[in-house]
């Protein structure tokens, strides 16, 4: 069955051990020895039968926007990735509008937020202009849950998604990691994908395949979260779910296709 990637982390090959190390021991994961370079996930993906990425960087620091989607960018040319671009709330209004016109001019298809690492919350009132200025134009792709603080809690995205309703969004890890339950209650009826990355370790198979249906197939997405778990054995844990085939087909590739197509056309 063909599979797109939809949740994928590369960095750059000088950092990329150090940045996998950092992330897994702040999730209290086994400390992953992989050095997530762009490389070695087309190595992985191959392993699986996996060969298109959704990667999605994040800019840990205001400073840090450019040269992360500069990074971001270049990784379009390979033929294997699509990507997102990230921003950070600290960088001021001025500056969030014209990274995110840059994004646009890069050929990026959206932004990336990881609230809970970056420190600041969906709902965050410093974001609103450039949640504004994005509907319509550009997607978002939030890190949702619960771990260490609540920045990135659903109740936080179903809140946005209320007050800027042109907003086209993925909530990933079944809208709330850790807080898996929460996160479907709360996003069940509103207008957002999600993502079944970093879910199916954690989730049993009889709860995944209910909060799926609870959002529905054609709402969901395919993701291995990499290099924090592998595509081949997310793939495995995938096709064990009691799902139809049609349900399969929408999450592992079909969704993930129309959305592609939307989104490297509306800018």
């Amino acid at each position: 069955m063909k599979i797109i990637d939809f949740h994928a982390h590369v960095y750059p090959d000088k950092i990329a051990l150090k940045a996998t190390r950092s992330v897994s021991r702040y999730y209290g994961l086994v400390s992953s020895e992989i050095a997530a370079t762009p490389a070695e996930l087309i190595r992985q993906g191959e392993e699986a039968g996996i060969h298109e990425f959704l990667i999605l960087p994040i800019a840990m620091k205001p400073g840090q926007a450019r040269e992360v989607n500069d990074f971001a960018a270049g990784l379009m040319n390979d033929g294997h990735f699509y990507s997102f671009g990230s921003v950070h709330a600290a960088m001021g209004e001025e500056a969030l509008i014209e990274e995110a016109e840059y994004i646009i001019s890069r050929g990026l298809l959206g932004i990336k937020i990881h609230p809970e690492t970056q420190m600041f919350p969906i709902d965050d009132e410093r974001l609103f202009p450039l949640y504004d200025f994005c509907q319509g134009r550009l997607p978002f792709y939030f890190h949702c849950g619960q771990y260490t603080n609540d920045y990135s809690h659903p109740e936080r995205l179903r809140y946005v998604l209320k007050l800027f309703p042109g907003l086209e969004v993925v909530g990933a890890h079944l809208g709330g990691w850790n807080i898996f339950k929460e996160g479907a209650e709360l996003l069940k009826d509103i207008n957002c994908y999600t993502d079944i990355s970093s879910c199916m370790e954690f989730v049993d198979k009889e709860d995944m395949v209910r909060y799926i249906r609870m959002f529905g197939a054609e709402r969901c997405l395919f993701g291995c979260d990499f290099p924090f778990f592998l595509p081949k054995d997310v793939k495995a844990l995938f096709l064990e779910l009691d799902l139809t085939d049609e349900e399969r087909e929408l999450i592992a590739y079909k969704n993930a296709e129309k959305l592609l197509a939307e989104w490297r056309h509306v800018k």
